[in-house]
């Protein structure tokens, strides 16, 4: 796992780099939010094939449990990925309501996670 830094109006941004899954579990990824936070990073940017596909399957709520840690601590997340070939109704509507939060984000390219950050 590689840790690139970006930095966005003085916003320190983590964007991780992996050819592994990385967030498997709610461990996996306080873990993750763990080594960001201690290494001073503000938000943190994951693609979506380092994140086990259970988590983009709602019933198995680890999608809510891991995006509520991330609130709870104030570290903003955004998870680049191409959602369109998730097929669930709800899982889209949940992407849909999480961009409306602003403190996590579902997008499709880096350039839009870290535009995005530094509104």
């Amino acid at each position: 796992m590689i840790i690139k830094s970006h930095t966005v109006n003085g916003i320190k941004i983590a964007e991780i780099i992996s050819d592994k899954i990385i967030i498997e579990s709610v461990q996996d990824g306080l873990n993750l939010m763990g080594d960001i936070y201690y290494q001073g990073f503000d938000k943190v940017i994951v693609y979506e094939k380092n994140i086990t596909s259970d988590f983009f399957d709602l019933k198995t709520k680890l999608a809510g449990e891991i995006l509520q840690k991330f609130s709870n601590y104030r570290i903003g997340l955004a998870i680049v990925g191409d959602f369109s070939k998730h097929e669930s109704k709800s899982l889209h509507d949940f992407i849909f309501e999480s961009n409306k939060t602003r403190h996590v984000n579902f997008v499709t390219m880096l350039e839009e996670a870290l535009e995005n950050f530094s509104k």
